[in-house]
């Protein structure tokens, strides 16, 4: 037998602390993957990084600095030996996008390019891109595959993943040595089975679940549903939920694309709708607890229903969401009742 060891990949996770991010973190550092977490906890807690300290067993460092910092980037690369980067880190809510766009073309477009370049520099070409299903716009047919080009975005969050996405395959069609992989999600939610770590958004959430278990909890009075009216079973939206965790594990499947030059595009979703009414229905069936809600005027910018298409996931990246819609209630309630307060 070979005594050789081969040295543990290391990742650098932008917007590590976050929803997302922590999830993933957690998912590799269960297997034995070296992570650096990097966020400038605008929207998050240091407070998870102990936490998934404790739950994984792993240590792992965290660096609190901000992508539009340049200076600061340029040294992260300089001292550390990164085989890739997982980049989470962005300003994220729809509405807010539309009232401060030009929060989210630096945020998101501005932060991305920086870091690109600062990988650049350090010849670490190989990202996975945290893109969204927005991307497809409001005409494209569903399921949404991923041999549909982008569309036409319905806010300003949509239309900066939209410029990420194309920015990136321009710079693989310029430098063949880069590698990146799209992953275009639908809706996380869920939190980790432990109830550690989770969903915990700074004031009103913008996500429906964190804002239903707010309600449920006591913290808020009721839950807004915007429109009955959509073409749907119900009248309500229908979205693809999917739980953050097999969302996580997504990511990790992702990473063997790597190995191949070029762009990858990849949807991560169930491939079920559920409709916004269905959801709060299951919720307290599950849970055994009534949340009150209204139904008020549609959102601008909301479509009726979209969900994924998930065969090139499920036949490239050998990865498929396992986690039912009852799992993904189970672990947000957990996650609510143990952290009211978030963290």
């Amino acid at each position: 037998m070979s005594n050789t060891h081969t040295k543990p990949s290391h990742y650098l996770i932008t917007g590590g602390t976050g929803y997302i991010g922590s999830h993933t973190a957690a998912v590799l550092l269960a297997q034995q993957v070296r992570v650096t977490l990097l966020d400038n906890l605008s929207n998050s807690s240091r407070t998870t990084v102990d936490r998934l300290q404790s739950i994984t067993g792993q240590n792992l460092q965290f660096i609190e600095a901000d992508l539009l910092d340049t200076v600061s980037i340029a040294r992260l690369f300089e001292e550390h030996s990164f085989d890739g980067v997982i980049h989470f880190a962005g300003a994220k809510a729809v509405a807010e996008s539309r009232t401060d766009p030009i929060k989210y073309y630096l945020n998101n477009v501005a932060a991305t390019a920086n870091l690109c370049s600062a990988m650049n520099a350090a010849a670490v070409k190989k990202l996975i891109f945290s893109s969204s299903a927005t991307v497809y716009g409001s005409e494209a047919p569903v399921p949404y595959t991923e041999q549909t080009p982008r569309g036409h975005t319905s806010n300003p969050y949509g239309t900066t993943k939209a410029v990420i996405e194309a920015m990136l395959e321009e710079l693989c069609q310029a430098d063949s040595e880069w590698s990146v992989v799209n992953l275009r999600y639908f809706n996380p939610i869920g939190a980790h089975h432990s109830g550690q770590i989770g969903e915990a958004p700074r004031g009103v959430p913008n996500n429906l679940m964190p804002y239903l278990t707010q309600v449920a909890i006591g913290k808020r009075e009721e839950l807004q549903i915007y429109g009955d009216d959509y073409p749907t079973q119900d009248g309500t939206c229908q979205r693809d939920y999917i739980h953050v965790m097999d969302l996580a594990e997504g990511h990790v499947a992702a990473i063997k694309e790597l190995d191949k030059a070029g762009t990858h595009i990849f949807n991560l979703g169930t491939g079920t709708p559920v409709s916004v009414l269905e959801l709060v229905k299951r919720f307290t069936h599950i849970t055994g607890v009534d949340v009150p809600y209204t139904i008020t005027s549609r959102r601008p910018g909301d479509l009726p229903a979209f969900w994924a298409d998930t065969t090139k996931a499920n036949s490239e990246l050998g990865w498929s969401a396992k986690r039912s819609l009852d799992d993904m209630i189970r672990d947000s309630w957990s996650w609510q009742t143990q952290n009211p307060d978030g963290y």
